[in-house]
């Protein structure tokens, strides 16, 4: 039973905790960081690219990867960009039905379609590539060629990690 009034040699009662759950600072916390900092960094750019040919981020990721990695199906687009399917196969239709990007069969496989960048997306992707080119470019100026070279070794060092967190093979820039 509790006495509502406690003597004067008990211990007094525990004060309740601040923070009764586990604290997460996202301020500090590195997968959070990262996500914010490629958000402001894709916003920024993307901006300019929207501006001028009214594409909204998932369809620029589409056509970067295409205009590097041409004949991909959607799938291979969605891994090689983290993107989810769904994403992909909306921005996907968008970009067909603007003419920017192909689809097509699979030589040896006529039930896989694979994508390509049309003409016209290829000379949108002309004007865009050299675009963002430029904003890496700037936003990595303040960085001496050493600390570029150790950011991008760290990136690395960071995707070979998530691969032996899940087993899964991202996107490296040595592809």
């Amino acid at each position: 039973m509790n006495d509502p009034n406690p003597t004067p040699d008990a211990p007094p009662a525990p004060a309740p905790a601040e923070h009764p759950h586990a604290v997460l600072e996202l301020e500090r916390f590195l997968p959070y960081r990262l996500s914010v900092l490629s958000n402001r960094i894709s916003q920024t750019i993307a901006h300019l690219y929207d501006q001028r040919f009214g594409l909204a981020i998932t369809e620029w990721r589409i056509m970067a990867v295409l205009g590097r990695f041409s004949g991909l199906s959607a799938g291979e687009v969605a891994e090689r960009t983290a993107m989810d399917k769904v994403a992909v196969s909306r921005a996907v239709a968008k970009l067909l039905e603007r003419g920017l990007i192909m689809r097509d069969t699979h030589g040896d496989d006529r039930r896989r379609s694979v994508l390509a960048l049309s003409e016209v997306g290829y000379s949108v992707y002309d004007e865009v590539a050299p675009m963002t080119l430029e904003c890496e470019r700037r936003l990595l100026s303040a960085f001496s060629p050493e600390e570029r070279q150790q950011i991008s070794l760290l990136i690395d060092k960071l995707s070979d990690g998530v691969v032996h967190m899940t087993g899964s093979t991202p996107w490296k820039q040595s592809d």
